[in-house]
C-alpha cells in the first residue's frame, strides 16, 4: 500500500498526475513540467514534501552523539540554526544527505529523505547512546516548499538568512520557517502539523503561488546541481568523489572519517561532474560515458533548452571544459563538462 500525504485529496481535486515515489501516492506535474519549472525560475511555485522524514534527537548526548554520525560540523550549529550534513557508513559512503536543525539546547531535527526514513531510524537508534534519545516523529509533519524569486513576498515574510529558521503563523497556521529549499531559488520550507495542511496550501496557492509537481522538482534541482540521494549519490560512492568535501568536516571524528581523510589527501579518482550537451541529446541516468564514466541524472533543461546531466567520470576527464562522449542509445553525442550550477539565471 502507498502512503499518501495530507493533502493527497487536494492532488485529486486539481487534476495532478499522481505517481509511486518512496513509498507515497505523490503528484509529478500539474500544469506541465517546463511550465512549473519556470514559474519557480520566474515567480513561485509551492510543492508537496510531506513524504520527507522527520527524526528527533534529544537529551544531554544528543550533540555528542550526531556529531559522531553527521559529517559536518554541528558545534556551529545555535538553536534557530540548520546544516546540510550527510549520514556516513564506514567506508565513507552516503548513507543519506539531511538538513539537521538545532531547535534547542539539547535538541536536534532532522528532515531526511523519504526514501531512507526507516534506515536512517533504525541506523540511529542502533548507535543511540545513553542520554540521546531518537524518535522518528514523521507523521507529527506536513512540509510544502514555496520556492522562487517572489516566493518571500507572496508569503509577505521579511529576508531570512539562509539555513536560519523560526517559528510563526501564516494566515492563522502554525508553522516552522526554514530558509531552505532543493530548487537554487530563493524561498522557504514550511513545517505544520498534519491536520493543518490543507489549510496552509490554500493559503499559499491563494496567494498567488503555482502548485508544482515532482518532475519540477527534479530539472530544478539539475539546473541547480543539487545531487539526489539514490541517483548521484549513495552507500556505494565517498562524499569526496561526490563534490560534498564542503559538508564534511574532516578534522572532526564521525562514521567514515578515516577513509574520508585519505580520499581527500591523495585526491579522488573520479568525481561527480556537471555537463551539458553540445549535440541534441537527453542524457538519462545509466547511460556510458566514454572513457570509464557513468550518467547518475540527466534531462532536458527547461531554460536552456538542451540537454544536461551529472556524472561520475576519471578525475583526468573532470575540469570544466573537458570533453564528454555519451552513449546514447547507441549513438555517440558529445557533451562537455561545465561548472555548477548549470543554469546560473541566464538563458
Amino acid at each position: 500500500m502507498l502512503r499518501r500525504t495530507p493533502l493527497y485529496e487536494r492532488h485529486v481535486e486539481a487534476g495532478a498526475k499522481l505517481v509511486a515515489f518512496a513509498g507515497y501516492e505523490m503528484p509529478v506535474s500539474y500544469e506541465g513540467v517546463s511550465a512549473e519549472h519556470r514559474a519557480v525560475r520566474a515567480d513561485a511555485g509551492v510543492f508537496d514534501v510531506s513524504h520527507m522524514g522527520e527524526i528527533d534527537v534529544e537529551g544531554p548526548q544528543a550533540a555528542a552523539f550526531l556529531q559522531r554520525q553527521l559529517s559536518n560540523d554541528l558545534s556551529r550549529l545555535a538553536e534557530g540554526e540548520a546544516q546540510y550534513t550527510l549520514l556516513t557508513n564506514e567506508r565513507g559512503g552516503i548513507l543519506d544527505d539531511l538538513i539537521v536543525y538545532r531547535t534547542e539546547r539539547c535538541r536536534y531535527l532532522l528532515v531526511v529523505n523519504a526514501a531512507n526514513r526507516d534506515a536512517d531510524v533504525e541506523w540511529l537508534t542502533q548507535r543511540s547512546e545513553r542520554g540521546s534519545d531518537v524518535r522518528d516523529v514523521s507523521d507529527d509533519y506536513a512540509l510544502l516548499a514555496v520556492q522562487g524569486p517572489r516566493a518571500l513576498g507572496r508569503l509577505e515574510l521579511g529576508e531570512l538568512t539562509p539555513f536560519s529558521f523560526e517559528r510563526g503563523r501564516l494566515d492563522g497556521v502554525e508553522v516552522l520557517i526554514s530558509a531552505t529549499g532543493y530548487t537554487g531559488e530563493r524561498g522557504v520550507e514550511l513545517a505544520c502539523a498534519p491536520e493543518d495542511a490543507v489549510a496552509l496550501w490554500d493559503a499559499v496557492l491563494a496567494r498567488g503561488v503555482a502548485p508544482c509537481g515532482l518532475a519540477a522538482r527534479d530539472t530544478l534541482r539539475l539546473e541547480a546541481c543539487y545531487p539526489l540521494h539514490g541517483n548521484d549519490i549513495g552507500p556505494d560512492w565517498d562524499a569526496i568523489s561526490s563534490g560534498l568535501r564542503f559538508a564534511c568536516a574532516l578534522e572532526r571524528d564521525f562514521t567514515g572519517v578515516e577513509v574520508l581523510r585519505e580520499v581527500a589527501a591523495q585526491g579522488p579518482k573520479r568525481r561527480l561532474v556537471p555537463f551539458t550537451m553540445r549535440e541534441q541529446a537527453i542524457p538519462r541516468r545509466g547511460m556510458a560515458i566514454e572513457g570509464g564514466g557513468e550518467v547518475t541524472s540527466g534531462s532536458l533543461s527547461p531554460m536552456l533548452g538542451i540537454g544536461i546531466g551529472l556524472g561520475y567520470v576519471p578525475t583526468v576527464m573532470s575540469a570544466p571544459g573537458s570533453e564528454l562522449v555519451l552513449d546514447v542509445r547507441g549513438r555517440s553525442r558529445r557533451g562537455q563538462v561545465t561548472t555548477k550550477p548549470i543554469y546560473d539565471g541566464k538563458e
